[in-house]
């Protein structure tokens, strides 16, 4: 049977893990476009950037898990885990948010979840 302090100590545990979940979801719907620079050439790498545009290609890689899109001239990468879930066609508009960094010399937009894609009408 737990104690007294030992419930009380529970119950803030729970509460302190309800916060940081709550205030997790609230970041990951609302606050990642007031953090999230729009991509440019000059925003440096590590960056978290909005890049918004038409994908005009879509590529498999050599392995044929990943994916490398081509929006608005700016290569897009999505990892597999990422690139399994989606459905994306050539010529649709999608906002996306990723990290910018460079990958043998060429820069890309990583996606790092499906959420982080959306399909615009």
């Amino acid at each position: 049977m737990l104690e007294r302090q030992e419930k009380a100590a529970v119950i803030v545990l729970l509460c302190v893990v309800g916060i940081v979940l709550s205030v997790h979801l609230l970041f990951a719907a609302f606050a990642r476009p007031l953090v999230a620079d729009t991509y440019s050439e000059e925003v440096p790498d590590g960056a978290l950037v909005l890049l918004e545009g038409n994908i005009e290609e879509i590529a498999e890689t050599s392995t044929g898990a990943h994916l490398i899109l081509t929006v608005n001239g700016t290569r897009v990468f999505l990892p597999e885990n990422v690139a399994a879930t989606l459905q994306l066609h050539e010529n649709e508009n999608v906002t996306l948010y990723g990290v910018v960094q460079t990958y043998r010399g060429k820069r890309e937009v990583v996606v790092a979840s499906a959420g982080d894609i959306r399909v615009l009408e």
